[in-house]
């Protein structure tokens, strides 16, 4: 597993192999440790082979949204702006500045569209993440 660092494209990464779990809907993946992650920025990973968008807030809550722009189809929100509008964590696009909730992955501009939330959990300083229900498959 690798992580990119959105600011170098360099890798800070892990190669902790896959946590193994029976079913594919609970597979988590050791993705990095918390350190590795900027507080308030993006950091995109490879996970289950999708590109994952992560963000670690300043209460060192980690979130993940997929790293792909519905609107354009490249993978571009691991180097949004993150922010919080009306309590909710969003991450603009860097393309057209499109928000979406960090927590939901509905687009705040367009009701319409939506990203898909990856399960997210920080256990002893390492960040896992696993595949959200409505891909998990069998």
């Amino acid at each position: 597993m690798t992580i990119l660092d959105p600011a170098t494209t360099a890798s800070v990464g892990t190669t902790r192999p896959p946590r193994d779990t029976s079913s594919r809907q609970n597979r988590w993946q050791d993705v990095c440790g918390l350190d590795a992650l900027t507080v308030e920025r993006g950091a995109a990973a490879l996970v289950d082979g999708r590109a994952v968008a992560l963000f670690r807030l300043d209460d060192d809550e980690v979130l993940a949204v997929d790293d792909v722009d519905p609107f354009w189809g490249v993978p571009v929100l691991s180097r949004g702006l993150v922010g919080c509008i009306g309590g909710r964590d969003t991450v603009a696009s860097p393309l057209l500045k499109q928000r979406f909730d960090l927590r939901t992955g509905d687009c705040l501009d367009d009701p319409a569209v939506t990203v898909a939330v990856w399960p997210v959990q920080v256990q002893q300083g390492r960040v896992a993440v696993a595949p959200p229900p409505s891909l998990a498959g069998p």
